[in-house]
């Protein structure tokens, strides 16, 4: 679903990302797991057209197909887009249209699917995240649900888009650990049904990566350091900066590491 090849970010002289090289298909969860500053949201940026355009970028990224390096979202084509799940879902939501109805948009314009259709599946969508599809839900403004709440509309929008591939930027880094858990387990459930979009999750986050990914790309200083399944980076690091992501994650959730 994913193909990113010899992908560069520069700002000037100075190259900020790459080369990078890897894939996402479908049905599949990967993390790209790196400190602040490593690219990674930069990264994120670029495959979603989002990028700052003061950037110059340089390699491929192909969607589906679609070679979509450098072509602003409005220009790509239909079978070529990426839901996003963002990490504020205050800024990711409109405040002003209630989440009916900015569920029921993406369902109309992608799906085709008529103003009665969409109303019914986007109850089933909420009920599948374990939120209430009730009238008087779909009512509500984001401004009236808990961040936890918010965070899975985020999820159920775009699940709403049906794309291919779904990047997830940090999406629970403001929320607290027990609703993390629960976004976490929502991400992880519907990405991984037979014929369901293919996960990109960028975060800092191992401990965090671990409940939702197979397998993780580790980046440093915008390069990736180490590739490999998730059980195969916890317990036989390689790389130096890999060692301090696992020890970190596993004093802070006391794990006892596997002797290699």
């Amino acid at each position: 679903m994913l193909e990113v090849a010899g992908l560069r970010i520069s700002f000037g002289p100075r190259e900020i990302v790459g080369p990078l090289n890897f894939t996402v298909a479908r049905g599949e969860r990967i993390c790209l797991l790196g400190a602040s500053g490593s690219g990674k949201s930069m990264t994120a940026a670029a495959i979603l057209g989002l990028i700052s355009p003061r950037a110059q970028c340089s390699g491929s990224v192909r969607v589906n197909g679609h070679e979509v390096l450098n072509i602003r979202v409005p220009q790509r084509p239909a079978d070529a887009r990426v839901a996003m799940v963002f990490q504020d879902t205050q800024s990711a939501l409109n405040p002003l249209v209630s989440i009916g109805s900015q569920l029921e948009e993406p369902l109309r314009r992608h799906g085709g699917l008529d103003a009665g259709a969409a109303r019914e599946e986007v109850r089933a969508l909420l009920a599948s995240i374990g939120l209430p599809g009730t009238d008087a839900f779909l009512r509500t403004s984001p401004a009236e649900i808990s961040g936890g709440q918010r965070q899975r509309v985020c999820i159920a929008l775009a699940l709403a888009c049906r794309t291919g591939l779904i990047v997830a930027d940090e999406p629970t880094t403001a929320l607290d650990v027990v609703t993390q858990a629960q976004v976490l387990e929502v991400l992880k459930q519907k990405t991984s049904a037979p014929g369901s979009p293919g996960l990109l999750l960028v975060t800092h986050d191992l401990s965090a990566a671990m409940r939702v990914c197979d397998r993780a790309l580790i980046l440093a200083e915008g390069r990736i350091v180490e590739d490999g399944p998730i059980d195969q980076i916890l317990n036989r690091p390689r790389h130096s900066f890999t060692c301090e992501l696992v020890d970190c994650a596993c004093e802070g959730l006391h794990i006892v590491r596997e002797v290699a």
